[in-house]
């Protein structure tokens, strides 16, 4: 597996871990449909929060959530749309990101809550 990929999942992992711990319940993970991938999705209250998880090193200079496009966000809003339509779902959703920063041997987590809307 690549180094990449492995640090992509690490950085998952730590923000489910800290997801878990600000009491959130984590309903899926890597959820896909069609062309969309959803990292997590988690509910806290009524809100079903769609998670988009940034990892990155800390010598990477472009803004972490400004790598969310507008592509990006249809296809979130899209795979967000259908787990909500598949279980019938009445929740507000949320969509946050989480931003996993490795920083020397330890990891610096920004969790941006309404990071985005549907536009």
């Amino acid at each position: 597996m690549a180094k990449h990929t492995e640090f992509g999942r690490l950085g998952e992992q730590l923000a489910v871990d800290f997801l878990l711990h600000n009491r959130y319940k984590i309903l899926a993970r890597n959820y896909r449909y069609l062309k969309a991938e959803i990292d997590i999705i988690a509910q806290k209250g009524n809100a079903l929060v769609v998670v988009e998880v940034k990892s990155r090193n800390m010598g990477f200079l472009e803004d972490i959530s400004n790598t969310v496009n507008r592509k990006k966000v249809s296809l979130l809003t899209l795979a967000a749309n259908q787990f909500v339509q598949d279980r019938d779902l009445e929740v507000e959703v949320r969509f946050d990101i989480v931003k996993v920063v490795k920083n020397g041997n330890g990891f610096e987590i920004e969790h941006l809550e309404n990071a985005f809307y549907y536009f």
